[in-house]
């Protein structure tokens, strides 16, 4: 029952994520000339901020060592983003895809993945893991 609670909790935080990402996008993608990967990388950034800072706190309740949280996060975006953003500039610019479309693909491989790496190397280690984390004042 924790799991299926930490993974709507998750699922949430990420829409949300999502959300800001997609308006991102969406306003870079009008009010720019811009091609796919910049508007892309701008957008996933701030998502990925967003996310990170909700997911700790809330679905993994994680107090622990935020630095290395963060390099553990920004390991898994150093081969995410460039593998997304290369696949998803030649989906919308050579193949012509919706850009759209292309984003709406990249955030849904996004919430799988992630998960799986966040629940299993990230915060694996956390007190929330196993028993209730206690608020320490």
């Amino acid at each position: 029952m924790k799991e299926r609670i930490r993974i709507i909790k998750f699922v949430l935080f990420s829409i949300s994520a999502g959300v800001i990402e997609f308006i991102s996008f969406a306003a870079l993608d009008h009010f720019t000339n811009w091609q796919y990967w910049p508007k892309y990388l701008i957008a996933l950034i701030l998502s990925v901020l967003w996310n990170f800072t909700l997911n700790r706190e809330f679905t993994f309740k994680s107090a622990n060592n935020v630095p290395v949280a963060m390099m553990k996060v920004a390991c898994f975006y150093a081969v995410f983003t460039p593998v997304t953003t290369i696949l998803g500039n030649y989906l919308a610019e050579t193949k012509g895809w919706n850009d759209i479309l292309v984003t709406g693909l990249n955030m849904a491989l996004n919430l799988v993945t992630e998960y799986l790496y966040d629940r299993y190397y990230v915060f694996r280690a956390t007190p929330h893991s196993s028993q209730t984390r206690k608020n320490v004042i």
